[in-house]
Formats: structure tokens, C-alpha cells, sequence
């Protein structure tokens, strides 16, 4: 340092102490005003100035010092001064006060000011318990958001807190007015990235009792939600105890990857997978993706494990009675395995939990009824039909498409035909990999706007069995949600003027666009964020259920479906729906609800869809109502 000019190393000094931000500039001017001082006490000395023309004495160094020092604080205490050199060193006095002075204030000002933007950046560390920890930010949080809080609605004093890589203002903003009303539960907000362990170890994750982790809108999000995994359940922070994690990822071929890191502390949801199946499914049945939406929501009946020792060598049948207010679905086993819709007879051990629709957790309960007035004589079989040929017409496309048409593969007959009719997307390549995998459908694609009329003419839409509209994700989500309004429009007069019921599934990206969709009278919507964001919220409650969704979203085993009245019982005729589930059970299907298609545009009925009935109370189908069952096939 000593071959530095002495100037040098004053400045590098007076930047470094600057550098601690208003704790050194208070520092230096507490310098400045001793040496204000000091030198006017030292003038008053040489000058041998007197504190007035009365004085027989100088005032000396100690006493100048002194009175200059009391000028500095206080500016009017020279007001009764005598003798125009003594008030010449006060008011010199007086002016570097005022500077100095006007610096500090602006100093602690502007300190004040800075804390209290640190304090709203989100930076200290929150100090809660028992809570749910969302890492990342998306769309999808405020329907995560939602349900959270209406499961925690009979909690005490519960707690959600988040961590983004976002301004702490602009997501408190956006919350507020998104959901304005929290209920009971308290939101904390803090910015971060949720890639860093010292970032994530601010929200308390070894305190949280669930944690959500969110793929953003990134081109790349599967790995930014891996990495986040591996901040957790590798920090060196981490508690000894397992954590509860739900990820969420959008391509498959990063589940390997993921689980590795995941070790097995976390359940990972394929959302553009899960979406996928859920329309393939729901494009052949009208009214399921009401009935998944219900069956994801909190609001309202939920899926729920019981133990109920009174089962205990009972059979799954006899089950599907006991329970009048509750519908049964299946048997959660003493090692952990799901049963849905397992054979009727089933037996109960010590250990079993029950699976059930219901409520409240705590409304899963015995009725103790033993006489459930079935009305045998309103049996009644329908043949099943045998499959057909069916010809599915998709518009728009999106990375979902592929995966829509692979799993529709399973469910139709041999000569089924998709045809795709889209813009501004390359699809020579999926083309080709779908034709080589695909045994029961062909495969054709053709450039167009499925906003134009004349186009949607020219594709004679009502030859078609089904019709599925995707969304364009390359383009705004607005004019997404546009252009598959305008399309529906389109369809809703087409079916008017060829007088015939259009069976269409169409994609939104928006929920609140989902009211706009009800005038275009479509069967069902998908709002993929929506139904994903129910997902991991239900997940981060009960871990356990994601067994269930397994069974229930995959092909193979018993899957929900919605089948004509006239298969289990007569329409026209009064009856409770004890009737029902007994004749579902002697053809081995668990019916757990119905749909009167009479409201199936009647948003505030739930669109027709009827989940958990009280099976006592009477009802009467008409020839065109569904029964929503548990079912091989």
C-alpha cells in the first residue's frame, strides 16, 4: 500500500467506508463537523477572540470549540451573539451546520427509504410453520392458490408462502387482485430463485408441511423444476425427515431424470401427459371433464381414505351400500396398493382402508341402514353395442396433439380416422412418428384457419363423430382463447343449421374464458392450468392420492365413464339411487353419480353432473340421462 501516493490511498479509504452505504456517510460527516470545529476553535484561540466586547478574556480553545460546537446544533443560538468577530466564526459556524446537517437528513432519508424497499423486495426470512410452500410462479397459481385456501378453511391460523423469481410488489398485486378473498388463511410473499438453496432456505422448507414446485413458461421449465428438487432434497440444510414435494413436469422424457433427484420424497405430474388423456377420454364422453373438475376440486365432494374397522370381512359389494351419504370407489390396502373398482366380491382385511367420495373426511361414515328399498322391478339391460368406426376431427394443434391421438388409440375400433386441420405449425415430423405407432387410426393433416367459415364448410364437420379444438400455445393466450371461441361459434351454427348435436371438446388456456365458451354450447371444456393446478393442490393435501389418479387417468384397469340409464335401469320411473348402484354392482361396475342432460348447458347446475348423491332420495332418469361409473370398459 505504501508505494501509493497518499492521495490515492485516501480516495481508495474514502470509497471503501463510502461503499457501507449511509453508515459511512454518516461516519465521514461526523468527521467533517470535529473539523469544523476543531479549526474554529483553533482561530478563536490565534485570533484571541472574545465572546463579547464586555469580555475581559479570551474565550480560548476549549470554551471557542465549545460554542462553535453548540452553533453546529443549534443555528439560532448565535441570535444573541456580541462582537463582529466572534459572529463572523459563528455564522461560518452556522453555514457548514446547515450543509452538513441537510446531507445527514437527506443520508438517513434515503436509508430509511432503502430498508423499507429491502423490506418490500421480500428478503428476510419467514418464520412459519405447518405451512404450504409454492416455489416458482406461473398461471397456474392462482387456481392453486384457490384451492389451498379453501382446504384450509377449517384450519387454524394456516399459511401459504411463496417463492418466485419476481418483484414481491408485483405478485402481492397480482394476488390481491386475482383473489380478494383469503378466508383464514395468511399468503407470504418472498423474491428469490427457487434454483438456490440460500434462496429457498428462506422460506422455512423444513418447516413446511407440503411443497409445490412449479414449471414456468420457460422453453426449458423441466429443468429449472429439477434443479429446485435438487436444492431441497440435497441442501445441506435439509431436515432428517422425508419431505412432501409435488412437481410438476411437462415432458416425459425427463421423469428418469427427475426421480433420481426426487428420492422418493416428491410425486412428479406429467401436466401436458395428464391433460392429454383426459381429453381423449372426454371427447368420447360428454360431461367427464365436469365430472374431473369436481372430482379435483375442494369445494364440494372429494376423494377421501377412511378407516373403518366395521368393514372388516365385508365384501366390496356390500360396501357400496353402507355408505348413504359417501359413494365408494375402491380399497386403499394394508400395503399401500390401490384397488379401484376391484371384483365385487372382495373382501375387506384388518388394515384396509376404504376409498370414497364424500364431503369431509369426516363425513365418510356407516349409515347403519340395513332395508336400502331397492326397486328391483326398475332393473333394466341395454345390449352393449358393438364398437364402430369413428372419425375424429381436431383443429388447431399444440404439443399436446400427439399425445391425444396415441391415447385414443386405445378406446376405438380398428379403421378409425383422425383428421387434423391447423396453421402455423410444422407437423411433418409428429405426422410420420404417429403413423408408425398408431394400430387402429389413420392419420391425415391439412393446412388451414379454423377461424375461416368457408374452410370449416369445406371440411363437412358434421361427418365427423367427435371434434377436438387445441389451443395455439405459440401465440398470446388471449388470442388463443379467441380464436377457439370463434371456432366454436362457427360449429355452435353449424349444428343449427344440420340440425345435428355437434360432440365437441374444446382446449382453453384462460378459466375465465370458460364462460365466455358456455354460449358456444360446447360438451366440455379443458382448461389444461386449471385442472392441473387441482391436481398438485389435492396432491399437496394427501400424497396418496396420486395412486389413484394413476389408475383412474390410465387405459388399462377400471376407468370413469358415463353410460346411458337404459344399461342398469328403467327412465321414466321413480326410484333412489340405492337402485342404481346394485344394479351397477351385478355387472360389476361401481356407479357413484349421474348426469341429466337436460342441464347440460346449465352452468349453475354443474352442467347436469350429479357426484355422490344421497342414494336415498328418489330420482327419475329420462331416456338421454347418464350414469357416471366405475368400469373395465
Amino acid at each position: 500500500m505504501a508505494k501509493h501516493p497518499l492521495k490515492q490511498r485516501i480516495r481508495y479509504y474514502f470509497e471503501n467506508t463510502m461503499s457501507a452505504g449511509p453508515i459511512g456517510v454518516i461516519k465521514w460527516l461526523a468527521i467533517l463537523s470535529l473539523i469544523v470545529v476543531v479549526v474554529l476553535g483553533f482561530v478563536i484561540m490565534v485570533a484571541q477572540i472574545k465572546g463579547s466586547p464586555d469580555a475581559t478574556e479570551d474565550l480560548g480553545f476549549i470554551e471557542g470549540s465549545w460554542q462553535i460546537l453548540m452553533s453546529t446544533l443549534d443555528q439560532g443560538a448565535m441570535a444573541g451573539d456580541q462582537g463582529w468577530a466572534f459572529r463572523a466564526v459563528r455564522f461560518v459556524a452556522t453555514l457548514g451546520s446547515l450543509f452538513l446537517l441537510s446531507i445527514l437528513i437527506g443520508t438517513i432519508s434515503s436509508g430509511i427509504d432503502a430498508k423499507i424497499g429491502e423490506l418490500r423486495k421480500g428478503k428476510s426470512k419467514v418464520l412459519e410453520s405447518n405451512h404450504t410452500l409454492i416455489l416458482g410462479w406461473s398461471e397456474k397459481i392462482f387456481s392453486i392458490l384457490t384451492e389451498v385456501i379453501e382446504a384450509n378453511s377449517n384450519q387454524k391460523k394456516p399459511s401459504i408462502v411463496i417463492l418466485a423469481n419476481k418483484d414481491k410488489v408485483e405478485m402481492d398485486d397480482e394476488i390481491r387482485q386475482r383473489i380478494p378473498d383469503l378466508k383464514n388463511t395468511r399468503i407470504i410473499v418472498r423474491s428469490g430463485s427457487p434454483l438456490s438453496s440460500a434462496a429457498i432456505n428462506v422460506v422455512s422448507p423444513n418447516e413446511a408441511r407440503s411443497i409445490i414446485i412449479l414449471a414456468g413458461e420457460e422453453e426449458n421449465s423441466d429443468t429449472y423444476v429439477i434443479k429446485s428438487v435438487l436444492a431441497l432434497t440435497n441442501g445441506k440444510n435439509r431436515k432428517q425427515d422425508p419431505y412432501h414435494i409435488v412437481a410438476e413436469l411437462k415432458d416425459p422424457k425427463n421423469m428418469e431424470a427427475a426421480e433420481l433427484v426426487g428420492n422418493d420424497e416428491t410425486i412428479f405430474v406429467l401436466s401436458a401427459d395428464l391433460i392429454s388423456r383426459i381429453t381423449a377420454q372426454t371427447c368420447r364422453q360428454s360431461g367427464l371433464s365436469v365430472v374431473y373438475s369436481d372430482l379435483l376440486q375442494f369445494e364440494g365432494d372429494e376423494i377421501y381414505f377412511a378407516n373403518e374397522p366395521k368393514l372388516v370381512g365385508k365384501t366390496y359389494k356390500e360396501s357400496l351400500m353402507m355408505f348413504e351419504t359417501s359413494s365408494v370407489l375402491g380399497v386403499f390396502t394394508k400395503e399401500e396398493s390401490v384397488l379401484i373398482n376391484p371384483p365385487m366380491d372382495y373382501v375387506f382385511k384388518k388394515g384396509d382402508q376404504v376409498i370414497a367420495i364424500s364431503e369431509d373426511d369426516d363425513t365418510v361414515v356407516l349409515s347403519n341402514k340395513t332395508d336400502y328399498k331397492i326397486s328391483v322391478d326398475a332393473f333394466h339391460r341395454d345390449t352393449e353395442k358393438e364398437p364402430v368406426i369413428e372419425r375424429t376431427l381436431i383443429l388447431g394443434w399444440n404439443q399436446k396433439g400427439k399425445r391425444i391421438i396415441e391415447e385414443l388409440d386405445n378406446y376405438v375400433a380398428n379403421g378409425s380416422e383422425v383428421f387434423i386441420m391447423s396453421e402455423g405449425v410444422d407437423l411433418q415430423g409428429e405426422l410420420k412418428e404417429l403413423k408408425s405407432v398408431l394400430k387402429r387410426q389413420k392419420i391425415d393433416f391439412k393446412e388451414g384457419d379454423i377461424n375461416d367459415r368457408e374452410t370449416l364448410v369445406d371440411l363437412k364437420t358434421e361427418t365427423y363423430d367427435h371434434i377436438i379444438l387445441l389451443s395455439y400455445t405459440h401465440i398470446d393466450v388471449q388470442e388463443s382463447d379467441a380464436k377457439t371461441l370463434i371456432c366454436l361459434l362457427h360449429l355452435r351454427n353449424f349444428a343449427e343449421q344440420y340440425n345435428k348435436d355437434y360432440a365437441i371438446v374444446s382446449e382453453m388456456l384462460d378459466i375465465q374464458n370458460r364462460e365466455l365458451g358456455v354460449v358456444a354450447k360446447a360438451d366440455d371444456f379443458i382448461v389444461s392450468d386449471n385442472l392441473i393446478s387441482l391436481m398438485l393442490s389435492q396432491l399437496s393435501e394427501n400424497k396418496e392420492l396420486k395412486k389413484v389418479y394413476d389408475v383412474l387417468f390410465e387405459a388399462e384397469g377400471s376407468e370413469i365413464y358415463l353410460k346411458p340409464v337404459s344399461r342398469y335401469v328403467k327412465t321414466g320411473v321413480p326410484m333412489n339411487f340405492y337402485t342404481v348402484v346394485e344394479s351397477a354392482a351385478q355387472i360389476n361396475e361401481t356407479a357413484f353419480g349421474y348426469r341429466i342432460t337436460a342441464q347440460a348447458q346449465d352452468s349453475d347446475k354443474a352442467f347436469g353432473v350429479y357426484m355422490n348423491p344421497d342414494k336415498s332420495k328418489t330420482v327419475t332418469f329420462s331416456a338421454d340421462d347418464y350414469i357416471i361409473v366405475l368400469a373395465e370398459d
